[in-house]
C-alpha cells in the first residue's frame, strides 16, 4: 500500500481505535504510563520479529539513535502519556478531538521551516475541519460532565507536540533506511523511557494489572503494530501535512467508538462539527489524490 489517501485513512482509522482501548485499560486500572509503554513495546516487539525474519540489521549510529530519541519523545512518549492520563478526565472521544489540532499546527510549522506548501484544496480542508473542531470544544466534552480546563490546556499539548514530531521527522528522515526500522528504533526507545518515568513516578508495579485486560491488551499491541508498519510509510510518501491527518480520521473513528461502544453521550453541537470534520477529510484526501 503506498497511495497517500489510502495510508491515511488506515493510520488514522487504527490510530482511533487507541482511544477507547486506552479508556477501557484506565478504567481497569492500568495507569497511563504503563499503558502508554504497552504500546510502543508491543509495536517494537511485533515489528522487531519481523526484522528479524527478514535479518534486516538494526543502525546504531549516532544519526539514528538521535532521530530514534527525538522521535520517541515527541511522537510517541509525551502524547501517550498526555492522552492517556487525559481521558478520565474528558473522555476518551473528547481527547480523541483534540487530535484535530495537529493539522493546523504541522502547517504553521512546516511553513516556518520551509517544507512542502499544502495545496489550497488541502488547506481548505484542513480549515474546514479545524471550524469544526471549534464547534465540537465549544460542547466543552461530554453531557453531565464538568468542565476541566486544565486537562483540556494539558490536552491541547498533545497535538502539539505530535505536529513537532511531523515536521522533524520530515527534516531529519533517514530516507535510506527502511521504514521498518525506524519504527522499531523509535519505539523501543519510546518504551525504554515510558518504563523509566513509570518506575519513577512509582506506577510501574501496574504492570501487574494488564493480567486483568488480557484480550484488551492484545488487541492493543496488534492495533498499534500494524498502525506503525504504515506510519512511516505515510511519513514518506505524504510529508508532515498529510500525515497530520491521521489526527482528525482516529478523532472521528474514536468519538463513533466512544458513543457506540463506551456509551459516551455529547450535545447536538459535537455531531454538527464531527460531520464538518469529516467534510475537511473529505477535501483533503481528495487533495491527495490529485497530487
Amino acid at each position: 500500500m503506498q497511495a497517500p489517501a489510502a495510508l491515511l485513512l488506515a493510520v488514522g482509522a487504527l490510530l482511533g481505535l487507541n482511544f477507547p482501548l486506552g479508556k477501557l485499560a484506565g478504567a481497569a486500572g492500568v495507569p497511563p504510563l504503563v499503558w502508554s509503554a504497552l504500546i510502543s513495546a508491543g509495536g517494537a516487539i511485533v515489528l522487531g520479529i519481523a526484522l528479524a525474519v527478514k535479518r534486516t540489521p538494526m543502525p546504531f549510529d549516532l544519526r539514528h539513535l538521535r532521530y530514534f530519541t527525538v522521535v520517541a519523545i515527541v511522537s510517541y512518549a509525551l502524547p501517550n502519556a498526555l492522552v492517556y492520563s487525559a481521558i478520565p478526565h474528558l473522555g476518551s472521544s473528547y481527547a480523541a478531538i483534540l487530535f484535530t489540532l495537529s493539522p493546523m499546527f504541522t502547517v504553521v510549522f512546516s511553513m516556518a521551516a520551509r517544507l512542502r506548501h499544502p495545496s489550497r484544496l488541502e488547506l481548505a480542508g484542513i480549515a474546514i475541519g479545524f471550524v469544526g473542531t471549534l464547534l465540537v470544544a465549544s460542547a466543552r466534552g461530554e453531557i453531565d460532565r464538568p468542565v476541566e480546563w486544565l486537562w483540556i490546556g494539558i490536552g491541547v499539548l498533545v497535538p502539539l507536540s505530535l505536529a513537532v514530531g511531523n515536521v522533524y521527522r520530515t527534516l531529519d528522515l533517514p530516507k535510506e533506511t527502511p521504514s521498518l526500522v525506524l519504527a522499531v528504533g523509535s519505539n523501543a526507545v519510546a518504551a525504554i523511557l515510558l518504563i523509566m518515568v513509570a518506575w519513577a513516578t512509582g506506577t510501574l508495579g501496574g504492570v501487574t494489572v494488564l493480567g486483568d485486560v488480557p484480550g484488551i491488551a492484545l488487541l492493543q499491541v496488534i492495533a498499534s503494530a500494524a498502525m506503525f508498519t504504515l506510519f512511516f510509510q505515510l511519513q514518506v510518501v505524504g510529508g508532515p501535512v498529510t500525515l497530520s491527518q491521521i489526527g482528525t480520521i482516529g478523532a472521528a473513528v474514536g468519538v463513533i467508538a466512544g458513543t457506540l461502544g463506551l456509551g459516551e453521550r455529547y450535545a447536538a453541537v459535537v455531531w454538527i462539527g464531527i460531520a464538518i470534520i469529516a467534510l475537511g477529510i473529505s477535501l483533503t484526501v481528495r487533495a491527495r489524490l490529485k497530487a
